[in-house]
């Protein structure tokens, strides 16, 4: 039953604060976090109500059936590792080099955001997911399942255990699923590729700000994923 299951949050920003509303509402329980400290948290758990409270991040990871980490880049080993062993993570994060830093790993595309923090959480299982749609139609966007304009997202992982898991959740939040492959081939929906963003405006040429979001197939993903060049890379 969804009202016994917990989403835990690492990070409560944008993206965060969204999956937040978005779980509530599909009656699961939400523990939220950040780095500031649970009481300033407390306009947020208001709004969503009494399956919403703040914790600590090492108590947001114990809590959580699923966790995701929604923190800058820059502060991914940071996330409280022992509260996460043997759990699912779903990691949103993006490389920003102006907010989190060179990094020369990902500079060379040696490596992917979701790689770097599985390193970190060793005994975790690591899914990308959520990193390439913006928070406005990350809200905009959900429909029940089998709905004709339900749009898809894509995921990346090592495990198919851990990728069901993460399914499942991205279901009960109002979204279909597709599978990408292994985290090192995560960078197909990274910032500034084709499925990017920009994927789900419903005007792809203006993108403005009040763009209420279009529904984006299981087709359309896969030609964008497929369009995706590495730098260096020929097209």
């Amino acid at each position: 039953m969804a009202d016994q299951l917990t989403l835990g949050l690492i990070g409560s920003g944008n993206i965060g604060g969204a999956l937040a509303r978005l779980a509530v509402d599909a009656g699961l329980n939400v523990v939220l976090s950040n780095s500031r400290g649970p009481e300033t948290l407390a306009d947020l758990v208001a709004e969503l109500g009494p399956r919403a409270r703040a914790a600590t991040p090492a108590q947001a990871a114990a809590a959580g059936d699923w966790v995701v980490v929604a923190v800058p880049l820059k502060h991914h080993r940071r996330v409280p590792a022992a509260p996460l062993a043997g759990k699912v993570v779903l990691d949103t994060t993006n490389y920003y080099p102006e907010r989190d830093g060179s990094i020369a790993e990902l500079d060379a595309e040696q490596v992917t955001t979701s790689e770097l923090l599985q390193r970190h959480l060793l005994d975790s299982e690591v899914v990308k997911a959520f990193n390439n749609i913006w928070v406005k139609h990350l809200l905009s966007l959900p429909r029940p399942a089998g709905a004709p304009a339900r749009s898809v997202l894509p995921i990346a992982g090592d495990t198919t255990e851990a990728k069901a898991a993460a399914t499942r959740l991205i279901d009960l939040l109002g979204f279909d699923v597709l599978d990408t492959g292994p985290l090192a081939d995560s960078w197909r929906f990274q910032r500034d590729a084709p499925a990017y963003v920009g994927l789900y405006f419903k005007d792809q040429q203006e993108m403005t700000a009040d763009d209420p979001g279009g529904p984006v197939t299981a087709d359309e993903l896969r030609t964008a994923l497929a369009a995706a060049v590495r730098p260096g890379e020929a097209a």
